[in-house]
């Protein structure tokens, strides 16, 4: 995507559609050059908007999925001293050069780069508390020394660094004062219908709009330990097209409930519901004055 002008950089694309918000926090984490730090309940697309964001300015993208066992050096280099000692011991490669053994993490090949990336640093809540704080220094300075050999590596352009997280554990403040924060509401029905129909074209109208009332309610249970998200609506509606059921059929229940509910005390909430004999609701007015059309 060209750029419109010195700020408004990101624009969206076709397969991302993302609220004004939601656009004015990229822009202002690319003019910052500071991290994005995106939040929202699972499947609002946290993950998906840094594909997009590449997609959109044109850059190529580095991805460090983050685990309980990541460690922030990983992200810059590992020294694999292991091949090193193999290596010495079978007589292949030059085991004097260390430098054929350090290999670069996600952090460490975006700023070894020629050219501009965007880096996704998903779900960096999943890690030790003190992963963010090792990663101050260099997302900061954007630079990192090779202890093993000295050599320091500069990003020549400052990448564009977005960061997930489901707020399984709460971030230093002073991590968080260096990044621009976003959280992604969950999605109102107009844009949830705009998201569907990147997903799924032309859907029948008076289908999609049983489906989503029957998603909106599902989602206002307070029984539910798991509220459905929008990837696991995306994912029920493809179902109702391939097995061919009819917006009459999803008036009158809930099918194939197993693609929106992932738990067993929820799938029980919603069969005592069923077996109450109570009506499910069938218009928007029925969910209350929030969803009123």
């Amino acid at each position: 995507m060209t750029e419109a002008n010195g700020f408004q950089r990101f624009q969206g694309t076709e397969g991302y559609i993302a609220s004004k918000p939601l656009i004015d926090a990229v822009n202002c984490a690319v003019a910052l050059e500071r991290p994005l730090l995106v939040k929202g309940e699972p499947g609002t697309g946290k993950t998906l908007l840094a594909q997009h964001v590449a997609a959109g300015l044109g850059m190529p993208m580095e991805h460090w999925h983050i685990k309980s066992t990541s460690k922030g050096a990983e992200g810059l280099y590992v020294y694999d001293t292991i091949q090193r000692l193999n290596d010495a011991r079978f007589g292949e490669g030059d085991v004097k050069d260390i430098r054929h053994y350090i290999k670069y993490g996600p952090l460490g090949r975006v700023f070894a780069a020629a050219e501009r990336h965007v880096l996704l640093i998903d779900e960096v809540d999943k890690a030790d508390v003190e992963f963010p704080n090792d990663l101050l220094r260099e997302l900061d300075e954007m630079r990192f020394t090779v202890m093993e050999t000295g050599d320091e590596i500069s990003a020549k352009e400052r990448p564009v660094v977005i960061i997930t997280s489901n707020n399984e554990k709460e971030l230093p403040d002073a991590f968080l004062r260096r990044c621009v924060f976003h959280f992604i509401d969950f999605p109102e029905p107009d844009l949830m219908k705009e998201i569907v129909d990147v997903h799924h074209k032309n859907l029948d109208a008076t289908l999609l709009d049983q489906v989503l009332i029957k998603f909106y309610w599902l989602r206002s249970q307070r029984e539910l330990r798991k509220k459905p998200s929008t990837s696991e609506l995306i994912d029920w509606i493809a179902v109702l097209l391939r097995s061919g059921v009819t917006n009459k059929q999803v008036e009158e229940h809930l099918p194939f409930i197993g693609t929106l509910l992932k738990n067993e005390q929820d799938t029980e909430a919603l069969s005592q519901f069923e077996e109450s004999d109570s009506k499910l609701p069938s218009s928007w007015s029925e969910l209350g004055p929030r969803y009123q059309q």
